[in-house]
């Protein structure tokens, strides 16, 4: 048998699962309805109101903006998954979700021209202002900033943050290749933290991202490594340390990062002996992280293990993850043991949030 075949085979096997779970939830004729999902999970004695931090939505002006460009499949997934704000309220109101904050995900807004990016967040961060106006305490806003235009996202984070009232801003690990901490990032760096301002994180398609992806959708395994990328860059960086106003938020547990801190600090202590600043695990527990993705058994336990409880924050990922899986992520953080001190998860995070957005 070719060496090769069994990887093949696996690769179709994820797009296909992909494929049907995303074309039965856009289609809205998912076996399991957003009411039925949720009706799977069992409640535990934790019934807190969660805050998602993690939440998307898809205007169709947006979607139609991608696919001009070129984006058919978004970072290698089936297709575009649908989005309504009524089939984001039912679903927040059947999981306990008493609040969202609405972001972008990859690939944002900017695809290849400054003018046409700055239009397009504009646009965004509008329709973004008008769900939250309209539906007052059960949406929030992370602007998105047409990066790596340093100049428009910094004109587009003031107006969205003086204008629109939005809760913060929300940037991609990487935007055409310049990472968190660019020394071009620097204007909107010193801003945001003029301003304390909220930096929500998504993973993005690192450069060059097929030749590494092997053919299976980019989220499955590149999101992670460019989450982890995009942090170790900001504190080898020192930039958490300079810009403390700055409050960031990584997302699914902060992807691989957990696993590599200490590593980055055994390099950094083997060849830059001088200046190393804190250490990496310490600078790491001055940001927040959600819960987006597979949190338990192990991603959550491996994250806390290294930066404690105390900046963990809910997020589902809706609508890129749709109504069954978000139904199966809460049943999993539900029945997890649960953190010192609280009643369970749900507590915990809702606590912590409470803290982030005041």
């Amino acid at each position: 048998m070719d060496d090769r075949e069994p990887a093949a085979v696996t690769r179709r096997a994820v797009l296909s699962t992909a494929g049907r779970v995303a074309a039965a939830t856009s289609a809205g004729i998912a076996r399991m309805s957003v009411g039925d999902a949720v009706a799977a999970a069992t409640p535990g004695s934790d019934t807190a109101r969660l805050v998602d931090v993690h939440a998307h939505f898809l205007p169709d002006f947006y979607v139609a903006a991608a696919r001009r460009a070129g984006i058919a499949f978004p970072d290698g997934m089936p297709f575009w998954p649908q989005w309504s704000v009524e089939e984001h309220l039912q679903l927040m109101d059947t999981n306990g979700i008493e609040r969202s904050i609405l972001s972008i995900s990859s690939p944002g807004v900017h695809f290849g021209d400054d003018a046409a990016a700055r239009s397009l967040a504009r646009q965004f961060n509008d329709f973004g202002a008008g769900v939250v106006a309209r539906h007052r305490g059960r949406f929030g806003l992370f602007a998105s900033l047409p990066m790596p235009d340093v100049a428009g996202a910094v004109a587009e984070a003031r107006r969205a943050l003086d204008d629109l009232r939005a809760d913060g801003v929300a940037l991609l690990s990487n935007a055409r290749g310049m990472y968190l901490g660019d020394v071009r990032m620097e204007p909107l760096l010193a801003f945001l933290h003029s301003r304390r301002a909220r930096v929500f994180v998504h993973p993005a398609a690192p450069p060059n991202a097929q030749s590494v992806s092997l053919g299976y959708p980019i989220p499955l395994m590149e999101f992670l490594f460019d989450s982890a990328r995009a942090a170790t860059n900001l504190v080898l960086l020192d930039v958490v340390d300079r810009y403390p106003g700055i409050r960031w938020v990584f997302c699914h547990g902060g992807g691989v990062l957990p696993l590599v801190a200490d590593r980055v600090d055994f390099f950094r202590r083997q060849f830059h002996a001088d200046g190393l600043g804190r250490p990496m695990p310490d600078v790491l527990r001055d940001l927040w992280f959600d819960t987006a993705g597979t949190p338990f058994p192990r991603v959550i336990p491996t994250l806390t293990s290294m930066v404690g409880t105390h900046r963990v924050l809910y997020g589902s990922d809706h609508c890129f993850t749709p109504a069954s899986a978000v139904a199966e992520q809460i049943r999993s953080i539900e029945t997890a043991a649960p953190p010192g001190g609280f009643p369970g998860w749900r507590s915990l995070t809702r606590a912590n949030t409470d803290r982030f957005l005041r």
